[in-house]
């Protein structure tokens, strides 16, 4: 996993999986009591991140916009700590994409996850993350080109897709517990130990519910949310893996940002995502996909 480390043990919710860090135990991605399977959410997949030599990196969690466009964090395409990005990805659309992987014996799971199966991309791009110091502009939006009809081959059940938020949807949603966001990811369900070193995962999709708490302190300044950290009422929250993973907002499709990072390793403090619905992040993606004719696919409407 990539080493950068800002103010108060900050971390990106990246995940490197190793044979010693995780431990199998049944349960998933979002965290606490209130987490659910996602089944709704089908164009929300498991992404794995790739080498020169296609050694594995890390995993994280993004949205298809469009069947060619995948939405992530920056901190995910980035291969090294300048930012560059990894050589090639692979994304799973299952469900259960990686429950039955052995991180003790690296037999791989039914999937395929994390060698074989899935969609593969080297067109990858990074708005221009390098490490959280930056904090509370990180630049931590990535995106994933996929070949025509890759995903439509692999997963022919597949036909609905996220929606990009237009400029300024997060604002609109205010802060409060009337600013509901759903969340979705595959990563971990818990750390525990010093340091987080015991980790429990199962690289599953699951889903859930928390709010918007504040949108202009020093931490978001209009580039992040940050979203309620206490489980009450039903809420959830998000972890390492569910890195790059949307920002639902309310019960709607609509991205209005992507998991960035959260405060330390229990993964029991506020989680902040980074915006996607501002001029700057959709200019650039902009900049990148009208080129290759597929910005109209996913340009807020």
């Amino acid at each position: 996993m990539l080493a950068r480390f800002a103010r108060w043990a900050l971390l990106p919710a990246a995940l490197a999986v190793t044979a010693t860090a995780l431990v199998a135990a049944p349960a998933g991605a979002v965290t606490g009591p209130n987490i659910t399977p996602d089944f709704e959410h089908e164009y929300v997949g498991l992404v794995a991140f790739y080498d020169e030599d296609g050694t594995f990196l890390h995993r994280c969690t993004g949205t298809l916009l469009s069947p060619e466009v995948f939405l992530t964090a920056g901190h995910c395409v980035a291969g090294d700590d300048e930012g560059n990005v990894a050589a090639s990805a692979r994304i799973w659309f299952e469900q259960d994409a990686g429950v039955d992987y052995d991180p003790v014996t690296d037999t791989p799971a039914t999937s395929g996850y994390p060698y074989t199966g899935g969609v593969t991309s080297t067109m990858l791009y990074n708005y221009g993350f390098t490490d959280l110091s930056s904090i509370p502009e990180t630049h931590d939006v990535g995106l994933i080109v996929l070949e025509p009809g890759a995903v439509e081959a692999a997963y022919p059940d597949i036909d609905t897709y996220g929606a990009l938020a237009p400029v300024g949807a997060a604002d609109a949603l205010g802060t409060g517990v009337d600013a509901v966001v759903t969340v979705s990811g595959y990563g971990v369900t818990r750390t525990n130990g010093k340091n987080g070193q015991n980790t429990v995962s199962y690289r599953e999709r699951l889903t859930g519910q928390t709010f918007i708490i504040n949108a202009r302190n020093q931490n978001t300044a209009g580039y992040n949310l940050q979203l309620a950290s206490n489980f009450g009422q039903g809420r959830v929250g998000t972890c390492f893996g569910d890195s790059g993973g949307p920002i639902f907002a309310g019960d709607t499709n609509t991205v209005v940002a992507v998991n960035s990072w959260v405060k330390n390793y229990s993964c029991g403090g506020q989680g902040f995502p980074y915006r996607v619905d501002t001029v700057e992040v959709q200019a650039w993606m902009e900049s990148v996909l009208a080129p290759l004719g597929l910005w109209d696919d996913i340009a807020p409407r």
